[in-house]
């Protein structure tokens, strides 16, 4: 490919591609917020019941074993196209990893911590609150931040339901396949897709630094 031709794409497209990658990272970030408050949730739930625990991981495991196309041509006839289908599929991929490590980062909290918390007089809630979870948060950003990862690929598929960001931009150009424009398309697509991925994760680096105390980390 002629990198100029690229450019010169790149160059007239501008305001739509930023426009498209506002749109891809916003809709991520809105699915992940919603996966984690969910996934936490179940977390704290299941994390003393080895049965439970294994039933939550494995649902959410059979979830991930659903192409992404079937799961959204699921979804379509319930919710129709564009955002509905797209964010509710996002949430649904983005909820293993999050689960997974909120179990293993509260399951691994040292029992001796929460008895001397309850001993000077914390109840349940105060200790989930005050010492489990703070003690746990690094694995579950690591949850989170494998889950953004993985939403922001899955989110390109999307497109096939007419959702918002990036995806349109590579299956336009991919159905274009022999016309000048056809590989600059995904191409560019592509390229900001992984270079947003990667942004997200230095800030999540950097939201671990800010929250995480130096003791924990």
């Amino acid at each position: 490919m002629d990198f100029q031709a690229w450019w010169d794409f790149v160059f007239a497209r501008r305001s739509q591609l930023v426009t498209d990658s506002y749109l891809h990272v916003s809709a991520v970030v809105q699915s992940i917020v919603i996966a984690t408050i969910i996934a936490v949730g179940i977390g704290i739930m299941v994390y003393r019941s080895p049965i439970g625990s294994a039933v939550a991981t494995g649902l959410a495991s059979t979830i991930l074993t659903v192409p992404s196309f079937a799961l959204l041509g699921l979804l379509i006839p319930i919710l129709g196209l564009g955002v509905r289908p797209t964010v509710t599929a996002l949430v649904l991929y983005g909820l293993l990893p999050i689960i997974r490590n909120t179990i293993i980062g509260l399951a691994s909290v040292d029992p001796a911590i929460t008895d001397a918390a309850r001993g000077v007089g914390m109840n349940r809630l105060r200790v989930l609150g005050r010492i489990e979870m703070p003690l746990a948060w690094p694995s579950i950003l690591a949850g989170i931040r494998v889950s953004t990862q993985m939403l922001m690929g899955i989110l390109a598929i999307a497109a096939y339901a007419k959702g918002p960001g990036l995806g349109n931009l590579i299956f336009s150009g991919l159905s274009r396949v022999g016309s000048p424009t056809a590989v600059p398309q995904a191409l560019t697509g592509t390229v900001l897709i992984v270079v947003l991925a990667l942004v997200l994760d230095g800030l999540y680096v950097l939201l671990g630094r800010l929250t995480t105390s130096r003791g924990i980390r």
